[in-house]
């Protein structure tokens, strides 16, 4: 994968990282078991998240070791393959404590 394309995975990452983090905004962790649009779209923010982890070369990975890349896939690998399973305090942990943080790493790759 060239530069650019890693660019733009990187990109993806930071924007759906975003808007995950904006759609809990005011929300509380029990709002994930009575609104299913936000449990969905949560889901689906983070698996657009590690897919595009998976995506970045092993060269830029490298040059961006701060940036939690087996976590990522591993929990867009976990939400693919147990969607019969999830768990809505490990999702909602995942939006409020470790994207901000993911944010702010990738907002320095640029």
């Amino acid at each position: 994968m060239s530069l650019h394309e890693d660019s733009i995975s990187l990109q993806h990452m930071l924007d759906h990282a975003r808007e995950a983090v904006k759609m809990i905004d005011g929300k509380k962790r029990e709002d994930l078991g009575v609104e299913r649009m936000l449990e969905l779209s949560l889901v689906r923010l983070i698996e657009i998240i590690g897919e595009a982890a998976a995506r970045v070369s092993l060269e830029s990975r490298t040059r961006y070791p701060s940036i939690p890349w087996r976590e990522a896939i591993g929990m867009r690998n976990r939400l693919i393959h147990g969607y019969d399973s999830v768990d809505l305090d490990v999702l909602w942990d995942t939006v409020e404590l470790d994207l901000p943080p993911l944010i702010s790493e990738l907002e320095k790759s640029k």
